[in-house]
């Protein structure tokens, strides 16, 4: 079960091209550097690329994201419908906060 969950889990937080100037920082952040995903306490790390796709879980999850004021929205192949969190602000590289998903909270660290 443990292995179903985390993987829906990324998808889900791993849901956003242009941010607007007063959340830039983070979700530009998050964007350029990737991040880590601690879910029940695996790290998982996910990466970006500029033309809008992300990798996860070594491969296991892929999908698109876009930027959607605050908040970074993303489908894969887990989860083809869109899926929006919000990010707090001014966050930067090896900076560590809390999500909340659908699944409940995550804790995510900045590259």
């Amino acid at each position: 079960m443990r292995r179903l969950l985390i993987p829906a889990a990324v998808a889900l937080v791993c849901v956003g091209a242009l941010a607007t100037p007063a959340i830039a920082g983070t979700l530009d952040e998050v964007v350029k550097h990737g991040m880590t995903l601690i879910i029940q306490d695996m790290p998982i790390d996910v990466a970006y690329t500029p033309d809008g796709k992300f990798t996860a879980a070594d491969g296991q999850v892929t999908g698109t994201w876009k930027i959607d004021g605050d908040k970074m929205c993303t489908t894969s192949n887990l989860d083809p419908n869109e899926t929006c969190i919000e990010y707090p602000k001014d966050k930067k590289s090896g900076d560590s906060f809390e999500l909340t998903s659908p699944q409940g909270s995550i804790t995510v660290k900045i590259k």
